[in-house]
């Protein structure tokens, strides 16, 4: 008799913890099967420090491999879930499609940045919510930094050390704190122009600090980031992102090259697909979390919305405290209902209270309802970290020691590019690179200089040599792929000073149909040309083999621990016209580009389950040049050649944007 199957999809707080419930328990009685997009837990709570540079980035992320036994990993994002076959289909890294078949499936997705209908950002903010956004951050304020020391326009100055982050919550108050310190840190080593240095902005509609916590707590951590100079303005938020920066909703303008997003987040779409009932975005699951009517089904975490006993009539809210015990109830009714361990029982737990740290030596906290400040809310703070953490414990204690007696080393090492964390991205902890099915959704995000100066892609910055394969890298010449040679920012071509020399002239491999060149196709001596007499029939002609057919790929959308993706419509792949190469003729379903020039299309809204991708346009052929000898004229029955086609940049097709659900 086969063991039973358990599925668990995400790696999150609860999908972690379920997993490492189920090993214990099951003791090789069942098979458990983890699903998501990465290797590693992130322990969230500590990646302000990450973008502050107290802590290094394998710090706050623990293998999975390595800490969970008897459990096996699949690398992969799940697209789509069928109930009745029970089986959970998902799609990899690198674009390969697989089903897992299951027994009992746990939904641990966890949650998406939260966008808002405010024009311009989705094109010019960057979100906070994995470890490539972190490190951008990093990356991006340091470099504003540098470059505000060194310009010599005023203006210009004031407005790359201007640093703006919307959101007065957990988030956002941590990164405006971290920020702050940060930043004074780093002008202390490069001084900036007389009477100049950093400036952040902490914006919310709320009416205080930390709304979620008590009110003296709010009171501390405003006065904190106040003294350190940060300029919290409270019922105000932003309306629109521009090329030159933001203006804020009580018409204040705010030149910055900085828009940091940390307003909120959504339960993962993925569980919109279900057809089952849901709560503000939710799945309504029973205190046992276990789907009504669906005894195979279990969900937990920011995905479930699970009754809060403590409270009747409202439900546990989307904490990392509630998501790490909703794992180990999960995990024991899983069990339970399998008869192989554990007792089913509800969940129940009432809140412990809430850390927030603010850098140095201060935080704010009420541990068991106690408020505290200062120095020993600091130490709470820490000390509860440690202990929540599941894993590198003295990694992240030794680099806090090492915080506290040596400099931090402010170097932008320039892994993460604009392109790659768009604010759309429901896929955060995936940073998207040339080659990823989803990689369509690269060039809606700011570039590097922030608001409005879109970046190029690697035209200008250089990196991995892209193709032109369909639906995954981009095409030579396209934004997002390497430069065509003869372009700028590209090789030189061959022929051209600089370059290699082309076939036929003075230094060159001889051409085909030139004295010691191989002959050409069709010329006495050489194979003969397709369509030609003796030749093979040329495709697409009569005789030949019809034109290539190819369905388009399918985009994806990402997640905490997996993302739904949602299908393309299959498109056929042109036939390739004579004198271009098939790969150029190829549809290429490239990033978006980020052209450098400013957008004028709509903002993007909140990605949906039923939000699909505009296919890529076919990518432009590459220019060959002349050859050294053009040979015999074409027969009558060959159409000429086309002339090459001028890369243009790819207009966005993403529908209005839509608030998400909180």
């Amino acid at each position: 008799m086969s063991r039973p199957r358990i599925v668990i999809v995400g790696a999150g707080f609860a999908g972690y913890r379920t997993a490492r419930t189920l090993s214990r328990l099951t003791r090789h009685q069942a098979d458990i099967v983890l699903l998501n997009p990465t290797d590693y837990f992130l322990y969230l709570p500590l990646l302000p420090q990450v973008a502050a540079g107290i802590l290094e980035p394998r710090r706050v992320s623990v293998s999975l491999s390595g800490t969970l036994p008897r459990v096996r990993l699949v690398l992969g994002e799940a697209d789509g879930i069928d109930l009745d076959g029970r089986t959970v289909h998902y799609t990899d890294p690198e674009g390969g499609e697989g089903t897992l078949r299951y027994d009992r499936l746990v939904l641990a997705a966890g949650s998406v940045n939260k966008l808002l209908p405010i024009p311009g950002v989705a094109e010019h903010a960057h979100g906070f919510r994995g470890l490539p956004e972190a490190l951008y951050l990093r990356d991006h304020v340091t470099r504003q930094v540098e470059l505000a020391a060194a310009a010599d326009d005023r203006a210009e100055c004031a407005a790359r050390c201007t640093f703006v982050v919307v959101g007065a919550g957990y988030t956002g108050t941590e990164v405006a704190a971290h920020g702050q310190m940060y930043t004074d840190a780093q002008v202390r080593r490069h001084p900036m122009r007389t009477g100049m240095r950093p400036r952040w902005m902490l914006l919310d509609v709320a009416e205080r600090v930390l709304p979620e916590m008590d009110e003296r707590l709010s009171r501390t951590a405003e006065r904190v980031l106040r003294q350190r100079g940060v300029d919290v303005r409270m019922g105000t938020s932003v309306k629109e992102a521009t090329h030159d920066g933001v203006l804020l909703t009580d018409g204040t303008t705010v030149d910055t090259r900085t828009l940091v997003w940390c307003v909120g987040v959504r339960p993962d779409p993925l569980v919109e697909s279900l057809g089952l009932p849901m709560e503000r975005g939710r799945l309504l699951v029973d205190p046992h979390l276990q789907v009504p009517g669906r005894p195979e089904l279990f969900a937990c975490g920011d995905v479930a919305a699970v009754p809060d006993l403590t409270k009747p009539g409202q439900y546990t809210p989307m904490t990392a405290q509630h998501a790490w015990r909703h794992g180990k109830v999960c995990a024991e009714n899983v069990a339970a209902s399998l008869g192989i361990g554990g007792q089913r029982r509800a969940y129940r737990h009432r809140d412990m209270g809430f850390v927030v740290d603010l850098g140095g030596a201060k935080a704010a906290a009420n541990p068991l309802g106690v408020p505290m400040s200062g120095p020993a809310a600091g130490a709470v703070t820490r000390g509860y970290h440690l202990a929540a953490m599941p894993g590198n414990r003295v990694r992240v204690a030794a680099d806090w020691l090492l915080d506290a007696v040596l400099p931090r080393q402010a170097v932008q090492l320039g892994l993460v590019r604009s392109w790659s964390v768009p604010l759309e991205s429901a896929s955060p902890e995936v940073a998207r690179v040339p080659g990823r099915p989803d990689a369509g959704s690269a060039g809606s995000a700011g570039s590097e200089g922030g608001p409005g100066r879109t970046e190029p892609a690697e035209r200008r910055q250089g990196g991995e040599p892209a193709k032109a394969r369909p639906g995954e890298e981009p095409a030579k010449s396209q934004p997002g792929g390497e430069p065509a040679k003869s372009q700028p920012g590209g090789g030189p071509a061959k022929g051209q000073p600089g370059g290699e020399p082309a076939k036929g002239q003075p230094g060159g491999e001889p051409a085909k149909g030139q004295p010691g060149g191989e002959p050409a196709k069709g010329q006495p001596g050489g194979e003969p040309a397709k369509g030609q007499p003796g030749g093979e029939p040329a495709k697409a002609q009569p005789g030949g083999e019809p034109a290539r057919k190819h369905p388009g790929r399918p985009g994806a959308d990402g997640a905490s621990g997996k993302r739904h993706r949602t299908s393309e419509s299959t498109r056929p792949r042109p036939a390739h016209a004579p004198g271009t190469s098939r790969k150029a003729a190829e549809p290429s379903a490239a990033p978006k580009p980020s052209t450098g020039a400013r957008r004028s299309e709509a903002p993007g809204g909140t990605r949906s389950s039923g939000r699909t991708r505009s296919p890529g346009a076919p990518a432009p052929t590459r220019s060959a040049g002349p050859p050294a000898d053009p040979g015999p004229e074409p027969p009558p029955n060959q159409p000429p050649p086309g002339p090459d086609i001028a890369p243009g940049p790819v207009k966005r097709t993403d529908g209005p944007a839509v608030e998400g659900d909180s």
